[in-house]
């Protein structure tokens, strides 16, 4: 679905998340613990 602002069209087709930088730590540990299970 192309959305469209004045005489422009784009789709955008990322979902971007910003965390802060205390929770990227916590966040990048879990990730690590479920990537050594699945490997």
């Amino acid at each position: 679905m192309a959305n469209s602002l004045a005489h422009t069209k784009w789709v955008c087709k990322y979902h971007i998340v910003f965390t802060p930088k205390y929770r990227r730590k916590i966040i990048y540990q879990e990730l690590r613990k479920d990537i050594r299970e699945i490997l």
